[in-house]
């Protein structure tokens, strides 16, 4: 035999194994958007079918991240009821609020909690009392009054109940095949507020920041993660999480957004911020703040630019901290017109804001088709809650900007806010959005990419950038593998440097299981 038919012999195996390789890298790609084909052709069959069959399909459906939830407004008011009655609370049944005892007895007027189960009729009107449910707007009572009103009549149970509501609303997120949530909450920042009262307001932030710190204002940082180190081991606890019996609740990845009380006196908001950044700086479960509290109050109107300009001075000092902002949760007719007209643009350009919860308001803004521009030029995602905006402010359908948003580019994913308060559910929030808006299964696929790729998880993204946001063009070293249990070569580097990556694989593993079923 010839040299040359050696290497015949030896080339062309080599060769059938190049092509092979080739197909089937090709074939994978076909296969998904096979795949996806036939996932969308399903949607629509559902959406024929109506609601229900919506929610059926929209249930399975992988959603990704829920990244507007603020934690007490998550828990559905039985759960309240539950608690109090264990922390020997009483019910006031005229205001239908809690009532701490006086020396461990209720007045001789209320129903100690404990015993709400057994009278129907209170239990329901307390379910009412703390929540959206059978809520009817009336003279004197507005949608957005109840609503925030209910934060107040649930208060007051003990700080140890918080892990049982992070297990609460992580096991309802497993269920609908959620894998990540960032939660708002507010831990105790009293001493960090006593302190910049007794030091005094200073107009020069930076300034006022160094006040505070020679004063011993980081004596407040370890309480707070204290706090969160409590909630984690409990919230672990409760989901056997690391054992032969661990719940689904254990597969979703938690962490927290600080969350500031704008309402309260400036010194005290200060505090607040400067406490959030102080954490978020060295606590990696706490991954943002976040300012709260019904944006048309008194205060947070008159102060709003004022606490832009503390967010603006202290975010060089912490330029990791990641930022989401309330603004634009206002419409017509709740405060004078120039309240409507730069909360938005403030927000993003003053304040920092990566992300923006509700935004309803964009286009009473000046200018407002240039602000949507500049932000889907900065890739600033709006949080969207349909159901919230529609109870709070009677803004829905074509009234939303929701559309809008999505027409000139700008990011946006669906979130629940207060799920509980509202009574309803991420799922709930798909179906609302596919029932109203002309949305196809991609549309929705490329939210709930946007929700993990605009997390505030560390970490480069599986995705190459572009605007408008597209998210289906992988980055060169991950090429062909998304949708597979694991990743290989560079892309299994990536992958494994970056949380964000991680869960950006997680949920494309999810959507490749997913659409296998169609």
């Amino acid at each position: 035999m010839s040299r040359a038919h050696c290497r015949q012999l030896i080339v062309l195996p080599l060769l059938v194994l190049f092509v092979s390789s080739l197909c089937a890298q090709a074939a994978q790609p076909v296969r998904e958007v096979n795949a996806e084909a036939s996932a969308a052709r399903a949607f629509e069959e559902a959406r024929k079918q109506g609601p229900v069959a919506l929610r059926a399909f929209f249930y399975q459906m992988p959603k990704g991240a829920d990244l507007h939830v603020h934690l007490t407004g998550a828990v559905y008011a039985e759960s309240f009821i539950r608690a109090a009655g264990e922390d020997g609370l009483c019910v006031d049944p005229v205001k239908l609020a809690f009532s701490k005892p006086v020396s461990g007895v209720c007045n001789t007027d209320y129903v100690p909690a404990a015993n709400v189960p057994q009278n129907q009729k209170l239990y329901d009107n307390l379910i009412d009392s703390f929540s959206m449910r059978t809520f009817v707007p009336k003279t004197g009572e507005s949608g957005h009054d109840h609503f925030f009103d209910t934060f107040e009549k649930f208060g007051g149970t003990n700080k140890r109940h918080v892990s049982e509501w992070v297990d609460e609303v992580a096991s309802r997120a497993a269920a609908q095949n959620e894998q990540y949530l960032e939660l708002m909450e507010t831990p105790d920042f009293k001493p960090a507020a006593g302190l910049a009262i007794e030091t005094g307001f200073h107009s020069n932030f930076a300034e006022y920041r160094d006040v505070l710190l020679a004063h011993g204002f980081r004596n407040s940082v370890p309480a707070v993660s204290a706090y969160f180190d409590q909630i984690e081991a409990a919230h672990r606890e409760h989901e056997h999480c690391g054992q032969t019996n661990a719940t689904p609740a254990c597969k979703v990845e938690v962490r927290f957004i600080y969350q500031v009380l704008r309402g309260l006196p400036k010194e005290v908001v200060f505090a607040q911020i400067l406490l959030g950044f102080e954490v978020a700086a060295v606590d990696p479960r706490v991954v943002g703040i976040n300012l709260v509290q019904p944006e048309d109050c008194e205060v947070c109107m008159a102060d709003y630019r004022l606490h832009m300009q503390m967010i603006d001075a202290l975010h060089p000092l912490y330029p990791k901290v990641h930022i989401s902002l309330h603004a634009g949760e206002l419409e017509p007719g709740m405060v004078p017109p120039d309240g409507l007209s730069f909360h938005i643009r403030s927000a993003v350009e003053q304040g920092h804001a990566e992300r923006i919860g509700h935004g309803v308001d964009v286009m009473y803004e000046d200018k407002p088709y240039e602000l949507l521009k500049e932000m889907a030029t900065r890739h600033v995602m709006v949080e969207i809650n349909l159901t919230s905006n529609d109870v709070i402010l009677n803004t829905k359908g074509d009234s939303h900007p929701f559309m809008l948003y999505r027409k000139y580019g700008v990011p946006v994913a669906l979130s629940t806010d207060d799920e509980g308060v509202s009574r309803i559910d991420l799922t709930h929030e798909y179906v609302r959005a596919a029932v109203t808006y002309p949305l196809t299964y991609h549309d929705f696929k490329l939210m709930v990419r946007t929700g993990i790729e605009h997390s505030f998880l560390p970490g480069p993204s599986l995705w190459q950038s572009s605007t408008p946001e597209k998210l289906d063009e992988p980055v060169p070293q991950c090429r062909g593998q998304l949708g597979r249990d694991t990743p290989a070569g560079a892309c299994a580097t990536l992958v494994h440097s970056s949380e964000k990556a991680q869960q950006q694989w997680e949920l494309e593993h999810r959507f490749h299981t997913f659409e296998a079923n169609f």
